[in-house]
C-alpha cells in the first residue's frame, strides 16, 4: 500500500507537467511561428516477485511471473514542427515559410533561428524582427525605395517610383537534421544543440527547403480543441491518482484499526 502510494504521488507529478506544458501551449495559441510541445513519459523499474521463465518444482517454467511497477516520470517535452496556418496580412514584411526551414537573425551576438516571419524596417533600413534584431545576412533597404518585393525563392528587389530596381539580396533559411533538438530560449527563437545538428544553409524552395510567401504569416500550430480535451484527460488522471493515494490510506487506517 505505500507503494502504492508512491506510484500515484509519481503520477501526479507526471499530470501536473503535463498540464504545465499544455497550459504554455495555449498560452501561446496567438504566438506568430510558435510550435508546441509534447509530453512524453515512461514506466519506472520494477520489482520482481517471482522471475519469468523461472523453473518449477514440476520441471516446467514459469510462464508469465510477477512484477510490480513503481509508476512513472516524465522523460522529455518534445517540440512538434507541424505547419500553422497561413494568415494572409497584406505587409509586404511579413514573410511566411511554407514548408521546412528556419530564418537567421542575430539576437545579442548570437546566430538564432526563427519561424517568426513579422519583419520591419527600422531607422537604418534594415530588415529587423519586432524585438530589433536583424535578419541575416544583414540587407539594408534604401530610402528610395518605395516598394519591396519578395519572391518565393528568397530573392528580395527594392524597386524605387519608377520601378527601378535599386537593390537586391537573397534571404536564405536553414534547416536542420532534428529540429525537435533545437533550444527554445524564448522570442520564438531557437539555438542549435548537438541534438539538432548544424544549421544547413539552403535556397528556398530547393533541396528540403521551404517557400517563402511574402504578406503572409504563420500562425501557432496549437489546437486550442485538442489541448482543452488533453487537458480534461490530464486532469482526470490527477484526480485518480489522487484517489489511489486515498484508496491506500484508508487500506492502511483498515490494517491499523485492526489491533483495536
Amino acid at each position: 500500500m505505500i507503494r502504492a502510494m508512491w506510484s500515484a504521488a509519481s503520477g501526479m507529478n507526471a499530470q501536473q507537467m503535463l498540464i504545465d506544458v499544455m497550459a504554455n501551449n495555449l498560452a501561446n495559441v496567438s504566438s506568430t511561428g510558435f510550435k508546441k510541445s509534447r509530453t512524453e513519459f515512461e514506466d519506472l523499474f520494477y520489482q520482481i516477485y517471482k522471475e519469468k521463465g523461472a523453473p518449477t518444482t514440476a520441471g516446467s517454467t514459469v510462464p508469465v511471473g510477477i512484477e510490480v511497477g513503481m509508476g512513472t516520470r516524465p522523460v522529455s517535452t518534445q517540440k512538434i514542427f507541424t505547419q500553422g496556418d497561413i494568415v494572409q496580412t497584406n505587409n509586404n514584411m511579413d514573410i511566411a515559410i511554407e514548408g521546412d526551414g528556419f530564418f537567421q537573425i542575430i539576437q545579442d551576438d548570437v546566430e538564432v533561428y526563427t519561424r517568426d516571419g513579422g519583419f520591419k524596417i527600422d531607422a537604418d533600413g534594415y530588415i529587423v524582427n519586432a524585438r530589433g534584431d536583424r535578419l541575416q545576412p544583414d540587407f539594408a533597404v534604401p530610402s528610395t525605395t518605395t516598394d519591396v518585393i519578395i519572391g518565393k525563392n528568397g530573392t528580395i528587389t527594392c524597386l524605387d517610383s519608377g520601378g527601378n530596381t535599386v537593390a537586391s539580396a537573397e534571404i536564405p533559411i536553414y534547416t536542420f537534421a532534428n529540429p525537435a533538438g533545437l533550444k527554445s530560449i524564448g522570442g520564438n527563437c531557437y539555438t542549435p544543440t548537438p541534438s539538432s545538428g548544424d544549421p544547413v544553409q539552403g535556397v528556398p524552395g530547393t533541396d528540403n527547403c521551404g517557400t517563402l510567401s511574402q504578406g503572409y504569416l504563420e500562425m501557432s500550430n496549437v489546437d486550442a480543441i485538442e489541448e482543452m480535451i488533453n487537458m480534461i484527460m490530464g486532469q482526470r488522471a490527477y484526480e485518480m491518482n489522487s484517489k489511489t493515494i486515498r484508496t491506500a490510506d484508508s487500506m492502511l487506517q483498515t490494517a491499523a484499526n485492526i489491533v483495536r
